[in-house]
């Protein structure tokens, strides 16, 4: 199961950082994900991290102003997000996969999801 929180509403500039913790079956060898899903438009995998060896990936809509990190110990992955952007509204779901990524994959490449939080950046 994953349990993601920290969405809201703030403005263009601010920032926010979101968490999911992870339990049951989500093999902590695998990797995790955020991906986002903006109104009207196609799920979209922004970020990803592998739970051994933490390697990180990114999105270019997002590189340098969004970073993933994870606490082991807790089996929580946070997407730190700054500078945040109108475009950049969307429900934003974590979610995982039981093994690990080189690349930065595709929604559909994750097996297991948590519900969405909202993140809404107003000009």
């Amino acid at each position: 199961q994953l349990q993601a929180s920290g969405g809201g509403s703030v403005q263009a500039g601010d920032s926010l950082r979101l968490s999911c913790e992870a339990s049951g079956r989500t093999s902590m060898n695998g990797a995790m994900g955020w991906i986002r899903q903006a109104p009207g438009k196609e799920r979209e995998s922004v970020a990803a991290i592998n739970w051994v060896g933490g390697r990180l990936f990114y999105a270019d809509s997002v590189k340098g102003r969004f970073t993933i990190s994870r606490d082991n110990g807790r089996n929580t992955v946070y997407l730190q997000m700054n500078s945040l952007k109108p475009e950049d509204t969307a429900v934003y779901y974590c979610a995982a996969r039981n093994n690990r990524i080189v690349v930065l994959m595709a929604p559909d490449a994750y097996t297991y999801w948590g519900q969405g939080t909202l993140v809404t950046v107003s000009s």
